[in-house]
């Protein structure tokens, strides 16, 4: 049986797009609760109205409640648990064993899924969740496919499944438990806050020169001495299957639509079979923001190489430049403009059933309110003469 792929969401409309570019599942947070404050985050209603589109089109839902709560937040998570009971979420990401326990006894009946931020290391564990009820574990970050695959040995006949982050940002330490953040801003990683201080600039001073400031690193290179590569392990696609994972997730609740269609397209392909080389799937990835790929602890270690040196910034090599609408013209598409684009340009064009193609803009660009024009802004559409399934992607790429 292939692996569950399941993609992140934000939004209720990132969900959507998640589900297009057929991710198998959806995981996303409410309000409060779900260890991404920044991400948007869903409303209750949109939380139903999200469950209920992926229900109708055969996909499932998992809700994050995964912060490390106080005392006096528990009965506030418990009641938001049950409104998603009655929405019929698919299942609870928890990282506190605490509300593992405060869920048993409300009688709220939804499985459990144990969160990347328990950083879960060993078959023992796995197992002693499963002794509590757990229907499934994301495995930390900080494991090798070697330890991956003794849990999945150890771990083959109690029922339990195991999952694994195939893609994303990861945290210069144990996943979630960064203090930086705290310590700097006020803002705490484990509540959902982090403000990402691990990408900032850093020098060392000595205790008896204080006004001396000395660079991390004596080559020039940079500074940025936290700043991990982001996660990417395509190449361990087959093997992680065939080692008995479950589950497949990227990261990614605070990114852009064009990060969870190109991300969720090419995983897609890699887990139905597809064979694309690995300068290919480096390619494709290239198009979305990133600060270069590694492939973390899954090959036994980290080396400077999962690192980099030289910025702390993300980068693309595409510019989202539009994507098409469901509106209905007499021939061709609408396209909704998210960028500046230019009439006559090249533009490259990914599909949700994962095919990449090159159109050119028409010359000049037509509206759709009939005007004719050399290039068009966000939010405007404009009507394209190629006939495009609702919701390609449009990019130019940048080299």
């Amino acid at each position: 049986m292939k692996p569950e792929l399941t993609a992140p969401a934000g939004t209720l409309g990132k969900l959507i797009w998640a589900a297009q570019y057929s991710a198998d599942a959806v995981y996303f947070g409410t309000d409060f609760g779900s260890l991404r404050a920044y991400a948007g985050n869903f409303t209750l209603d949109d939380a139903a109205k999200g469950l209920d589109y992926l229900h109708k089109n055969g996909k499932k839902g998992y809700v994050t409640l995964n912060i490390y709560p106080f005392s006096d937040e528990y009965a506030k998570l418990l009641d938001i648990a049950g409104k998603l009971a009655d929405a019929k979420a698919d299942a609870l990401i928890v990282a506190d064993i605490g509300l593992i326990f405060e869920l048993k006894k409300a009688g709220i009946k939804i499985p459990i899924h144990i969160s990347t931020q328990a950083n879960t290391t060993s078959s023992q564990t796995v197992l002693a969740y499963r002794q509590l009820g757990a229907a499934r574990v994301n495995l930390a970050r900080e494991l090798s496919f070697e330890q991956i695959k003794q849990i999945s040995k150890d771990t083959q006949h109690s029922g339990i499944e195991l999952e694994v982050f195939i893609h994303g940002a990861v945290c210069f330490s144990y996943s979630g438990r960064c203090a930086i953040s705290d310590y700097l801003t006020g803002r705490k990683a484990n509540k959902g806050e982090c403000t990402h201080p691990c990408r900032w600039g850093y020098s060392l001073v000595e205790e008896k020169r204080p006004d001396e400031f000395f660079p991390v690193f004596e080559d020039q290179r940079g500074q940025y001495l936290f700043n991990s590569k982001d996660l990417s392990l395509f190449e361990y696609i087959e093997p992680l299957a065939q080692a008995g994972v479950s589950s497949f997730k990227i990261e990614g609740r605070m990114k852009s639509v064009h990060y969870i269609a190109s991300v969720v397209s090419l995983y897609r392909q890699l887990i139905d079979g597809k064979k694309i080389s690995p300068q290919d799937c480096l390619k494709l990835l290239s198009r979305v923001k990133n600060r270069g790929y590694s492939t973390g602890f899954m090959k036994g270690s980290i080396t400077p190489d999962d690192y980099s040196y030289e910025k702390s910034q993300s980068k693309s090599g595409a510019v989202f430049v539009g994507d098409i609408t469901d509106e209905k013209v007499e021939s061709g598409s609408i396209c909704f403009v998210r960028n500046k684009i230019f009439a006559g340009e090249k533009i490259e064009v990914l599909t949700p059933r994962g095919d990449i193609s090159e159109i050119t803009m028409p010359n000049p660009l037509k509206t759709t309110e009939g005007q004719l024009v050399e290039f068009i802004n966000n939010p405007q559409k404009i009507i394209l003469e190629q006939k495009l399934p609702t919701y390609s992607i449009l990019r130019r790429l940048s080299g």
